[in-house]
């Protein structure tokens, strides 16, 4: 079975515990204004791999990993775009003994039959969710990605009543994701989901900028600063009041 392959990081240190094998797959729904892998977006580009390919490479650096306690992280783009894809190569991991993790934004989530069908075939050989929540304002939240906030939500929601191993993301954007009532009601969020293990807030930057002039594209957040320490903190103390026994940071 082949996958559409963005790119691949052979030693990431940040999306799951451990040194990680990090996949980057082609293609996502959402256009999110500080993306900093635009050119991820187009469901056609991107380079075929199989899913014996990708553990050939793998198996190279097994070692790091087992000594760090990392795995295999699969991102995008969107990764849920290519479940099935995904299942067939977590088989081959999990069969390694291997640690499995997705980092997702849920954009692709539906209820649909099918959909359920291959979604809960993943979560079964799937160790560890990152789901990355954006913005809790549905309003704000379309303006910020383009897309509706609710299936979204309704994702991690189904991880939980699965008790799926999470870790919660936010980007912290000055003027679209730090207010405060947000911030509360993405901790009264995650206060109610079962199977959270951290909680990371995660400051804007300006890195992808240069990808977007590389396109072409203007980007909608070019004058947008990096949040302050102090603003940074106070999102961190907002998730840690309401999820006490939940590392936040």
């Amino acid at each position: 079975m082949q996958g559409r392959i963005h790119s691949i990081e052979t030693t990431g240190m940040v999306d799951g515990p451990g040194v990680r094998y990090m996949i980057f797959t082609q293609g996502c729904l959402l256009r999110c204004q500080y993306c900093h892998n635009p050119d991820s977006w187009d469901l056609a580009a991107g380079k075929n791999m199989t899913v014996a390919e990708l553990v050939d490479d793998i198996k190279k650096y097994v070692p790091y990993m087992k000594a760090s306690g990392g795995g295999v992280t699969v991102s995008g783009g969107e990764p849920l775009l290519q479940m099935d894809f995904l299942t067939a190569l977590f088989k081959e991991l999990k069969a390694l003994d291997i640690h499995t993790a997705i980092d997702s934004s849920g954009g692709s989530y539906s209820t649909a039959d099918n959909y359920q069908s291959s979604f809960k075939a993943l979560l079964e050989v799937t160790d560890l969710f990152l789901v990355d929540l954006k913005q809790m304002d549905d309003e704000k939240h379309r303006s910020l990605t383009g897309v509706t906030n609710r299936h979204i939500l309704q994702f991690a929601k189904e991880l939980s009543k699965r008790q799926i191993p999470m870790w919660i993301r936010h980007v912290l954007v000055p003027g679209k994701t730090d207010d405060e009532a947000d911030l509360n009601k993405l901790a009264s969020f995650v206060s109610e989901l079962n199977g959270v293990e951290r909680i990371e807030i995660l400051p804007y930057h300006l890195m992808g900028k240069y990808k977007w002039d590389e396109m072409g594209l203007v980007y909608p957040l070019g004058d947008t600063p990096s949040p302050t320490e102090s603003a940074t903190n106070q999102a961190i103390s907002i998730l840690q009041k309401k999820n006490p026994d939940i590392p936040v940071g």
